[in-house]
C-alpha cells in the first residue's frame, strides 16, 4: 500500500495476511496485489461518508504534458490511463455503467 500525502510525499508499506495499516486522515492511498493469491482486504472509516476518488481517471483527465513533466513519465503509463472510473468492488447482481 501507498499512502500519498498532500506535500507531495509518498510511503510505500509491504503487508502479510493479518496486518493491518493505517492511513492518516485526508491521505490518499492505493493498494496493489503483489503476490500471486486472491486479495482480500476491509477498510474501515472514522466517517459515514466515503468518496473514491480515481488516481487512474483524475491522471487520464490531466493534460499529458502535465503528467508527463511532473511525474517524469513515459507513453506507456499515459497511454494506460482510463478516463472512464471503474468500480473497486463488483458485486454479484450489480452492474455498473460509466459515465
Amino acid at each position: 500500500m501507498t499512502v500519498l500525502a498532500g506535500d507531495g510525499t509518498a510511503r510505500t508499506f509491504d503487508y502479510r495476511a493479518g496486518d493491518v495499516g493505517y492511513v492518516p486522515f485526508a491521505n490518499g492511498h492505493y493498494i496493489q496485489n503483489i503476490g500471486d493469491q486472491t486479495f482480500w482486504f476491509l477498510e474501515m472509516f472514522k466517517s459515514d461518508w466515503f468518496v473514491d476518488v480515481s488516481l487512474n481517471q483524475w491522471m487520464a483527465l490531466t493534460p499529458r504534458y502535465l503528467v508527463k513533466t511532473n511525474l517524469h513519465v513515459g507513453p506507456e503509463l499515459l497511454d494506460a490511463l482510463r478516463k472512464v472510473k471503474y468500480p473497486v468492488v463488483k458485486y454479484p447482481g450489480f452492474t455498473y455503467y460509466p459515465k
